[in-house]
């Protein structure tokens, strides 16, 4: 056993290595965005409100997590060319929504059903608007089901290979697509190497979120002087 740098040579060496990265990037942070804004909205009907419907609703959510994920691209993939989303980054970030929106409903609910409807009521009754409510009080304490749902939604994203494929037709190339081949043809050195690379991503992107959410204004000094 000795070490070398062979698997990262023929690594970096893959023309759409960058390419390919900034690309995940790009649709993992637009399908976060969305996740976070539909899961959000959708957690907090389902945690709050009472309304006709709601146990069916909450069952069509999780519907995407029991229908194969590939029968669901094929008949969507149909519907992307004739709206002209096929080969597109924007078609794949739709169905990249597909395998997404039920965990980010579901743990988005988890935590506003674990914050409970009194603090927020009493914001309210203290004069807070809805704006004021949501970023001082509701962001700051669903923190961590924020986190979960942006780390596990982004993973979902960028190792998605068979629906990318489909919906971008090999225009969009993704890093999972540049991945997945070299599991049949590449050596052990650079699967390795790949894998430290595939493995980066998702912990530099959930970085660069953290520093993001240390300027969000209820963590600003100020408010500490306030």
């Amino acid at each position: 056993m000795h070490f070398t740098l062979r698997g990262w040579t023929t690594l970096l060496s893959e023309n759409q290595l960058v390419s390919a990265t900034f690309m995940s990037l790009l649709i993992g942070g637009v399908i976060v965005i969305l996740n976070l804004l539909i899961g959000l909205s959708a957690g907090k009907a389902l945690a709050f409100y009472q309304f006709k419907g709601k146990s069916i609703m909450d069952t069509l959510f999780l519907l995407p997590l029991i229908f194969p994920l590939l029968a669901i691209a094929m008949g969507v993939h149909i519907a992307m060319i004739r709206l002209g989303l096929a080969d597109m980054w924007v078609g794949v970030v739709l169905i990249h929504l597909v395998p997404t929106i039920p965990y980010s409903i579901k743990i988005l609910r988890n935590g506003y059903v674990s914050l409970g409807s009194n603090i927020l009521e009493q914001s309210t009754s203290l004069g807070a608007n809805v704006w004021n409510r949501f970023l001082t009080i509701e962001l700051p304490l669903l923190k961590p089901a924020l986190r979960s749902t942006i780390f596990l939604t982004f993973v979902i994203s960028l190792s998605q290979y068979v629906i990318t494929a489909i919906i971008g037709g090999g225009n969009v190339v993704t890093l999972a697509m540049v991945y997945f081949p070299f599991l049949q043809s590449a050596s052990s050195t650079v699967l390795a190497a790949f894998s430290i690379w595939f493995a980066l991503v998702p912990i530099l992107f959930y970085i660069m979120v953290e520093f993001i959410l240390c300027f969000l204004p209820y963590q600003s000094p100020w408010r500490m002087k306030s």
